[in-house]
């Protein structure tokens, strides 16, 4: 098993299809690295990943915006073509196992302190929701409050 981990930005907005009565969220993400070259001038190279999601969960896909930072994890598969005027070309395609938003591009002047890097953080999109759980009223409580447990 070959298992790819893509840390970048989304390239445009996902889109949601519906293949053979399954859900499949399409987006591409682009990884720029930089580095220099033999003159030692600086660099950058992105590599554009297909990406296709394929799950029942799809409430993920209103925040998969063009800009917005992701981790994906997945299995790769490479497909090779032809093109109209007989070049060879390949793109990289990604089933996604697991998607993760790292963020979404803030606004430059914003100065909000909770900015990192000009990105505003964002909760993981595969944890499991949590149940809807009502706390105890006060009145409820038969445990002395002042007795902590360490």
């Amino acid at each position: 098993m070959i298992k790819l981990q893509v840390i970048g930005n989304l390239g445009k907005d996902a889109v949601v299809n519906n293949v053979n009565g399954r859900n499949v969220i399409n987006f591409t993400v682009a990884h720029t690295e930089k580095y220099r070259d033999a003159q030692g001038n600086q660099k950058d190279k992105t590599t554009w990943v297909d990406c296709a999601y394929w799950t029942d969960r799809t409430a993920i896909a209103p925040y998969l915006k063009k800009g917005t930072q992701v981790y994906v994890e997945g299995n790769p598969d490479i497909r090779t073509y032809t093109t109209q005027d007989g070049r060879q070309g390949a793109s990289l395609t990604l089933r996604i196992a697991s998607v993760q938003l790292l963020g979404t591009k803030g606004n430059e002047g914003s100065g909000s302190s909770g900015m990192s890097g000009g990105y505003a953080t964002a909760a993981p999109s595969y944890a499991p929701q949590p149940s809807a759980q009502v706390a105890p009223a006060a009145s409820e409580l038969t445990e002395p409050l002042d007795d902590l447990p360490f």
